[in-house]
């Protein structure tokens, strides 16, 4: 079975020769011009990576991109004209795959579809074979795995970015040990660890917000300098 790929740009002329491309390579390849028309083509179809421009009219690619998220295997790569470092960590923290910045060479984009397809299969492999259990309970909270639901003390659920998933997963199952960035960054965003890449980090602090809702500080994420992050839970509240 081919390969499906949706292109969400709303340059029209970008959107067809970007289209053009990716189909002499090759991919079978729909095409949407807002997020709306996105919807539409996943609702009556499966897609493997969506090409997803940041600037588009309505909700933007960073917002689309967080919906994505909730699409199991979706991969997702980000265009955007803002080719900031800080804007590729902004693209890849909401759960994008991969950024690439325009003008690009068509080519490497190829090259990119490639390398985050291969990606799932890896990351399959990671997530069974450590993760026996359907879900981790620890100091009042419940992850179930498969739908990546973080269940609060207080009742109140969500669906963490893929990201923010794999990092909790990882600190879990480390089960009160140090977990270096390094590795950190292969489980969550499938790449090494780069200077100044704050990806990891930033991950880390919106999991500590939630771990705010345990009553005292039963559960919190520390920082080993030099080390990495380590999760600590009181005794009383050790994971299941």
């Amino acid at each position: 079975m081919s390969t499906t790929l949706l292109v969400v740009d709303d340059d029209d002329e970008i959107r067809e020769l970007l289209c053009d491309y990716l189909t002499d390579a090759g991919y079978a390849v729909l095409a949407a011009a807002d997020g709306k028309q996105m919807h539409e083509h996943l609702a009556r179809q499966k897609v493997d990576l969506v090409v997803l421009d940041l600037m588009l009219p309505g909700e933007d690619g960073l917002s689309l991109c967080r919906q994505l998220q909730a699409l199991p295997g979706l991969a997702v790569i980000m265009l955007s004209a803002k080719g900031s470092a800080l804007d590729r960590i902004i693209g890849l923290e909401v759960g994008a795959d991969d950024y690439l910045a325009k003008p690009f060479e068509p080519r490497e984009l190829i090259a990119r579809i490639k390398a985050v397809l291969r990606r799932p299969h890896r990351l399959e492999a990671a997530v069974q074979e450590p993760t026996q259990v359907e879900a981790h309970v620890f100091a009042g909270f419940r992850l179930e795995h498969i739908k990546r639901l973080l269940t609060r003390p207080d009742g109140q659920t969500l669906t963490l970015p893929r990201s923010d998933y794999r990092v909790l997963r990882e600190l879990l199952e480390a089960n009160n040990r140090v977990v270096s960035r390094d590795q950190l960054t292969r489980s969550a965003f499938s790449r090494d660890h780069l200077p100044d890449d704050r990806s990891v980090d930033m991950c880390v602090s919106r999991l500590r917000q939630h771990l705010r809702h345990a009553p005292g500080d039963v559960a919190q994420i520390l920082t080993i300098r030099n080390e990495g992050y380590l999760l600590s839970i009181a005794q009383s509240q050790a994971t299941a």
